[in-house]
């Protein structure tokens, strides 16, 4: 049925179908889309396991036969919601939304001095000079910025770094990114940033140290 949808859209391009959650991780380890149609309930692997196997998802849009999936659906960030028996109708609305955030997408990534984070349930520009460092937290990275405030972002910190200009921003830590232009003092392995002691991880060290101008 999403086929024949997609079919039918001519804004959309069908990429590929796939029978399972395997088959579709390793299509996406291969080829970017803009937007997965993704079941909850298939074979070997479910909807929410693929998502929180990808290091940079697409825009999600889940579909499920269960009403009761709906608060968990959004816990992880997905775009839209289709409960089955799916109309065509239904399915447009899921596009439009997507559309709107692709929009959005490409805002940020028109301009490389600022960028736009969705943050509780709305986007939030943020100038790059203002970030501090991005720590991991979990599922999620929370940004720091120079005006006292934070931001929780459902990103992984390999998606978040790739969009990052790589002239201002290093990764020292699985947990840290930092903004090298914040950079106060460096000691015993740790980056001095705004107050905060920053480590510097074993496997960063080298990477890290021979791109800063040392005397």
């Amino acid at each position: 049925m999403v086929q024949h949808f997609v079919q039918q859209t001519d804004s959309l391009k069908l990429v590929g179908v796939c029978t399972s959650g395997i088959e579709a991780a390793n299509v996406l380890s291969k080829t970017k889309v803009d937007i997965l149609f993704l079941d909850v309930e298939m074979p070997e692997m479910s909807g929410y396991e693929l998502i929180k196997s990808l290091d940079d998802p697409p825009l999600v849009v889940l579909i499920t036969s269960k009403k009761d999936h709906a608060a968990e659906a959004f816990e992880y960030k997905v775009v839209d919601y289709l409960l089955k028996p799916l109309t065509y109708a239904r399915f447009l609305i899921a596009v439009g939304k997507v559309k709107e955030m692709l929009e959005m997408q490409q805002i940020r990534l028109t301009n490389r001095n600022e960028l736009y984070v969705r943050s509780e349930q709305r986007f939030v520009k943020i100038n790059l000079a203002d970030i501090l460092y991005i720590e991991a937290l979990a599922d999620y990275i929370m940004i720091f910025t120079s005006n006292n405030n934070k931001y929780i972002v459902h990103s992984t910190m390999k998606g978040f770094q790739a969009r990052l200009p790589k002239e201002n921003f290093a990764r020292v830590h699985r947990s840290y990114i930092v903004n090298t232009d914040k950079i106060e003092a460096i000691e015993n392995l740790f980056i001095l940033i705004n107050n905060k002691q920053i480590p510097i991880g074993a496997s960063y060290k080298d990477e890290f140290m021979g791109r800063l101008n040392l005397l």
